[in-house]
This record gives C-alpha cells, sequence and structure tokens, in this order.
C-alpha cells in the first residue's frame, strides 16, 4: 500500500496544481482586459475635462472606481488559487477547497490594500484628469513632492532585467516569475535556471523565491502593465523610478 500512495498523492498534487494554474493564466487574460477598459476610461475623462463636462467625469470615475474593485477582487482571487494549488497537498481526508481558497483569499487582500502598483490606478485616473487645466500642480490635498513620487513611480516590480540589464520596457521577450513577479528577459532566465542545475534563487537582489522554469512566462497582463509604463515614460520624458517592494513581501510571506 505504501509503495502506491505515493505516487497517488503526487498524481492528485500535479492535476490540482494543473488545473489552478490554468484558471490563473485565464484569468490573467480578464485582468488584461479590464486594464484596457481602465486605460479607455482615462482617456475618455481626460476628453470630457477638456469640454469641461463635469458631471460627466464625476460619474465616470465612479465607475472607474467601481471597475477597480473588480479588478483587485479578481486579482486577489488569482493569487488564492495559485496559493492553493502550489500548496495543496492530499491527505486522507476530504480537502475543504472552499476554506483553503478563501483563507488565501484573505491574505491576497490583506497584502494588496498595501501594494502601491494597485492603490495608484485611480491616483493615476484623477492625476490625468488634473492635469488637462491645472498641469505641474498640486492637486487639493497634496504637495508638490506627491507630483514628483507620482510620476516617477513605476507600475512593474522591477525596471530592469536584473540578469540583462536591459529595461523591461525593451525586453524582446519578457516573462514574468508567478511566485515573486519580477520580470526578465525569457532567453537570459531560461539559461540562468539551466546553469544552476538546482534550485536557482531570483537573480533580483534580496529575493528569496526560488525560480521553477514552468512558473516563469509571459501573462497576458504583464504585456499590457508593459504598455503602460512606456505610457508613462513618455508622458513624464524621464525613465520611471522603482521601489523595491521585495522586502515587504518577504514580511508577508513569513506571517
Amino acid at each position: 500500500m505504501a509503495s502506491t500512495s505515493a505516487p497517488r498523492s503526487d498524481s492528485g498534487a500535479s492535476r490540482i496544481k494543473s488545473a489552478a494554474s490554468t484558471l490563473c493564466y485565464d484569468n490573467q487574460s480578464l485582468l488584461a482586459d479590464i486594464r484596457k477598459a481602465m486605460t479607455s476610461m482615462k482617456e475618455i475623462g481626460v476628453s470630457l475635462e477638456r469640454q469641461h463636462k463635469t458631471q460627466m467625469v464625476n460619474e465616470l470615475e465612479a465607475e472607474f472606481t467601481e471597475l477597480l474593485k473588480t479588478y483587485e477582487e479578481c486579482a486577489n482571487l488569482s493569487t488564492a488559487i495559485d496559493s492553493v494549488g502550489n500548496n495543496y497537498r492530499p491527505s486522507n481526508q476530504l480537502t475543504d477547497f472552499k476554506s483553503l481558497l478563501d483563507k488565501e483569499m484573505a491574505k491576497a487582500k490583506r497584502r494588496s490594500s498595501s501594494v502601491p502598483q494597485v492603490n495608484q490606478q485611480l491616483r493615476q485616473f484623477r492625476e490625468a484628469i488634473w492635469n488637462v487645466h491645472n498641469s505641474g500642480q498640486p492637486m487639493p490635498g497634496e504637495e508638490q513632492e506627491d507630483i514628483v513620487m507620482t510620476s516617477t513611480q513605476s507600475i512593474l516590480l522591477n525596471i530592469t532585467c536584473p540578469l540583462s540589464g536591459k529595461p523591461v520596457t525593451e525586453l524582446s521577450e519578457p516573462v514574468r516569475s508567478m511566485d515573486c513577479k519580477h520580470i526578465y528577459e525569457k532567453k537570459v532566465i531560461m539559461e540562468y535556471v539551466r546553469s544552476k542545475h538546482g534550485q536557482p534563487k531570483c537573480p533580483m537582489a534580496a529575493c528569496p523565491k526560488i525560480i521553477i522554469a514552468e512558473r516563469v512566462l509571459c501573462d497576458p497582463l504583464l504585456l499590457i502593465e508593459i504598455e503602460e509604463s512606456r505610457a508613462m515614460n513618455k508622458q513624464t520624458g524621464r525613465p520611471n523610478i522603482i521601489e523595491d517592494f521585495t522586502e515587504d513581501s518577504e514580511k508577508e510571506d513569513s506571517d
């Protein structure tokens, strides 16, 4: 019995992990579509503001806020599903997947509430509207330093590939680790993984995550975020400055 239970257990875990990966990838396509919609709404808002249609802008902002809530919920769901898939281990007891998913969703929500890449979406929408008639001036309740911080803040976790040194916006085949979310040039990171002959750590400084080849991919959302980053670079006329959130991620993982 012992000799056959292990393979069955491994097979069950593998199937759950594969199913979770498929669901996450499909959900990334939905997230990419929502991001496209938010970009379109921002462009429409700017157009309406130029026409001084304040009431319509306010209504659009309310709809944008609701869409952003949906986006965050979908993003948290992807994170939760991926975590359940990676951590699932079959046992003799029936698995309560709903309980596992609810637990991981709660963790994802706690993390997302403090992630600048998510929270800045509404801030950028309001800033785009404000800049139509008040470019270079702080929005009400803000200081000049807030403008500088926002205009140089990147939506990407890292702005250069840690191995090639090339800007992420110039990578020919950008890929992202599903575990630590760092971005690399595909060919370079795969060569790095093969050269380590084991469990290579992410080459990003201070990142403790292990790079698993099959979990490094170009998800649909990554291409949207890179395009948004290019647009931000053009607007500010300077390269993005990125904050390192790796340390915060380590603290969350230890909770």
